[in-house]
């Protein structure tokens, strides 16, 4: 087929949309940081975990809501969502620094969410939290 006008032939134009659309998508990746996730409706204001349930390099998994709170060091608190991206089983145990899958032995760190070992490809999804008195907020 022959091209009949002066302008950019349309492949040319719908090649650069797409390459305008996936540019957009990943600016937001260039930070290295992962940007906090929007908390589950219904648990935004609300009190999940207590300081003294999350152990330092531990965690605990709230399956009512499907997050995971770790404290990877004394005094600072994470949350993350508790669904594994590979297949979106929960995520089991939380010691030493890791957040482990039981379902096919994914790890991801529990100060950043970032995936340590595969088959998962991609970190656990993060929440904005905050600590009141002895109090875990999702904000």
């Amino acid at each position: 087929m022959q091209e009949t006008s002066a302008g950019p032939a349309r492949r040319q134009v719908i090649a650069a949309a797409g390459a305008v659309a996936c540019g957009a998508a990943l600016a937001g990746c260039g930070s290295g940081e992962p940007a906090a996730a929007i908390v589950p409706p219904g648990i935004k204001g609300k009190v999940i975990a207590r300081t003294a349930d999350v152990p330092v390099g531990g965690g605990k998994v709230i399956s009512k809501w499907k997050i995971v709170i770790t404290q990877p060091t004394s005094g600072v608190f994470r949350a993350f969502t508790a669904s594994c991206p590979h297949r979106g089983c929960a995520v089991g145990r939380v010691g030493d620094g890791v957040i482990r899958c039981p379902c096919h032995g994914s790890e991801f760190a529990a100060d950043s969410g970032k995936c340590l070992k595969g088959p998962a490809e991609a970190p656990l999804v993060q929440y904005a939290l905050k600590v009141e008195g002895d109090g875990i907020i999702m904000v």
